[in-house]
Protein backbone atom coordinates (compact mmCIF):
# COMPACT_ATOMS: atom_id res chain seq x y z
CA UNK A 1 0.00 0.00 0.00
CA UNK A 2 2.80 2.53 0.86
CA UNK A 3 4.83 1.62 -2.56
CA UNK A 4 1.44 2.23 -4.33
CA UNK A 5 1.04 5.53 -2.79
CA UNK A 6 4.46 6.67 -2.62
CA UNK A 7 4.39 5.57 -7.12
CA UNK A 8 1.58 8.08 -7.30
CA UNK A 9 3.33 10.64 -5.55
CA UNK A 10 5.89 10.33 -7.80
CA UNK A 11 3.34 9.95 -10.95
CA UNK A 12 1.67 13.42 -9.65
CA UNK A 13 5.15 15.43 -9.27
CA UNK A 14 6.69 13.99 -12.64
CA UNK A 15 3.11 14.83 -14.72
CA UNK A 16 3.38 18.02 -12.76
CA UNK A 17 6.63 19.21 -13.92
CA UNK A 18 5.06 20.04 -17.47
CA UNK A 19 3.40 23.23 -15.98
CA UNK A 20 6.37 24.69 -15.12
CA UNK A 21 8.40 23.93 -18.47
CA UNK A 22 9.66 27.06 -20.05
CA UNK A 23 11.04 26.89 -23.69
CA UNK A 24 12.98 30.31 -24.03
CA UNK A 25 12.97 29.88 -28.02
CA UNK A 26 12.87 33.50 -29.48
CA UNK A 27 11.59 33.85 -33.15
CA UNK A 28 12.90 36.28 -35.51
CA UNK A 29 10.49 39.41 -35.50
CA UNK A 30 10.43 38.22 -39.94
CA UNK A 31 9.68 34.64 -38.91
CA UNK A 32 6.73 33.00 -40.40
CA UNK A 33 3.51 30.99 -38.59
CA UNK A 34 5.01 27.87 -40.57
CA UNK A 35 8.65 28.41 -39.81
CA UNK A 36 7.15 29.15 -35.62
CA UNK A 37 5.28 26.31 -35.68
CA UNK A 38 7.61 23.64 -36.99
CA UNK A 39 10.87 25.14 -34.82
CA UNK A 40 8.86 25.10 -31.58
CA UNK A 41 5.27 23.15 -31.48
CA UNK A 42 6.42 20.08 -33.74
CA UNK A 43 8.50 18.76 -30.87
CA UNK A 44 5.14 17.68 -29.33
CA UNK A 45 2.40 18.39 -31.93
CA UNK A 46 2.63 15.94 -34.91
CA UNK A 47 0.41 17.16 -37.92
CA UNK A 48 -2.68 14.76 -38.54
CA UNK A 49 -2.70 12.64 -41.49
CA UNK A 50 -5.05 14.39 -43.27
CA UNK A 51 -2.26 16.81 -43.61
CA UNK A 52 -3.82 20.00 -40.44
CA UNK A 53 -1.38 20.78 -38.35
CA UNK A 54 -4.08 20.40 -35.09
CA UNK A 55 -7.32 19.69 -34.10
CA UNK A 56 -8.39 22.47 -31.90
CA UNK A 57 -11.20 22.39 -29.16
CA UNK A 58 -14.05 25.24 -30.17
CA UNK A 59 -12.34 27.28 -27.06
CA UNK A 60 -9.07 27.53 -29.01
CA UNK A 61 -10.42 28.72 -32.34
CA UNK A 62 -9.27 32.02 -31.69
CA UNK A 63 -6.41 33.93 -32.67
CA UNK A 64 -6.22 35.06 -28.90
CA UNK A 65 -7.01 31.95 -27.09
CA UNK A 66 -3.81 30.38 -29.47
CA UNK A 67 -1.69 33.41 -28.44
CA UNK A 68 -2.36 32.99 -24.68
CA UNK A 69 -1.78 29.40 -24.83
CA UNK A 70 1.08 29.38 -25.89
CA UNK A 71 2.93 31.91 -24.12
CA UNK A 72 1.50 30.87 -20.62
CA UNK A 73 1.32 26.68 -21.42
CA UNK A 74 -0.48 24.87 -19.61
CA UNK A 75 -1.24 21.20 -18.08
CA UNK A 76 1.45 19.51 -20.02
CA UNK A 77 2.25 22.21 -22.68
CA UNK A 78 5.41 23.92 -22.60
CA UNK A 79 4.76 27.75 -22.26
CA UNK A 80 6.62 29.88 -24.97
CA UNK A 81 6.43 33.37 -23.02
CA UNK A 82 8.81 34.92 -25.80
CA UNK A 83 6.55 34.34 -28.69
CA UNK A 84 4.88 37.53 -28.71
CA UNK A 85 3.70 40.55 -30.94
CA UNK A 86 4.09 39.93 -35.08
CA UNK A 87 5.41 36.47 -34.46
CA UNK A 88 2.53 35.54 -32.42
CA UNK A 89 0.07 36.93 -34.53
CA UNK A 90 1.59 35.10 -37.44
CA UNK A 91 1.78 32.08 -35.46
CA UNK A 92 -2.07 31.50 -34.26
CA UNK A 93 -2.98 32.68 -38.06
CA UNK A 94 -1.01 29.49 -39.58
CA UNK A 95 -2.53 27.65 -36.65
CA UNK A 96 -6.26 28.46 -37.48
CA UNK A 97 -5.49 28.52 -41.27
CA UNK A 98 -4.00 25.11 -40.62
CA UNK A 99 -6.21 23.53 -38.18
CA UNK A 100 -9.20 21.93 -37.88
CA UNK A 101 -12.17 21.97 -35.12
CA UNK A 102 -13.38 19.10 -32.96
Amino acid sequence: MKRTIGLLVVSAVISLTGCAKTDTYTPAENASGEDIFFASCTKCHKPETDGKVMLLSAKMNTKEAIIEKVQKGGMTMTAFPNITGEPAQRLAEFVLTNSKTK
